[in-house]
């Protein structure tokens, strides 16, 4: 069951959420990869309720939002323990692995996008990019150029890599928490 929600009601647990570790789920066909990120931003932009999310240039994860044009954002909401998800989505590639498989995830199918939720991380938006733009490695200061994007470590690295992000701007276009 999906309890509809007003996600302005929601913005600080979301917001809060993030540097700890939330997942981008994305599917393409019959695929379905789910990615730990943990920079986002929920506002409004062209006065539409909008989830911003980033996503390096090399990530599996941006191939198949690309081609999808849709994801969800799947969030811990109450007792949920998801450390143990969120570390495994967050350092293997989707490329060579199923993540979905390997933890044994219950998907949820969504109600207007494609991508589906993860009953493990219940709160859940659904949403549809309009926009996505690779952010100005000029325009980023160079204190956070060289602890974000060392020029020395290769895409693979999970953390800090060479790759710049791209941001996404996804409109969201339902909320609820799955129960």
């Amino acid at each position: 069951m999906k309890r509809e929600i007003n996600v302005t009601d929601y913005a600080n647990q979301i917001t809060s959420a993030i540097p700890h570790g939330v997942l981008v789920t994305t599917r393409n066909g019959d695929r379905v990869n789910c990615m730990t990120i943990g920079w986002g931003t929920i506002g409004t932009m062209w006065s539409m309720p909008m989830m911003m999310i980033y996503i390096r240039e090399g990530r599996f994860t941006r191939q198949m939002l690309d081609a999808s044009g849709e994801f969800t954002l799947n969030v811990p909401f109450g007792e949920t323990k998801t450390k143990k998800i969120t570390a495994y989505c967050g350092s293997r590639s989707g490329r060579n692995t199923d993540k979905v498989k390997d933890l044994g995830l219950t998907l949820v199918e969504s109600d207007l996008v494609k991508a589906p939720g993860i009953a493990e991380l219940p709160l859940t938006l659904e949403c549809r990019v309009l926009y996505k733009q690779l952010l100005d490695k000029n325009a980023v200061p160079e204190d956070v150029r060289k602890s974000m994007y060392p020029e020395d470590v290769d895409s693979s690295n999970p953390m800090a890599n060479r790759d710049y992000h791209f941001c996404y701007y996804g409109k969201i276009l339902k909320a609820y928490i799955i129960e």
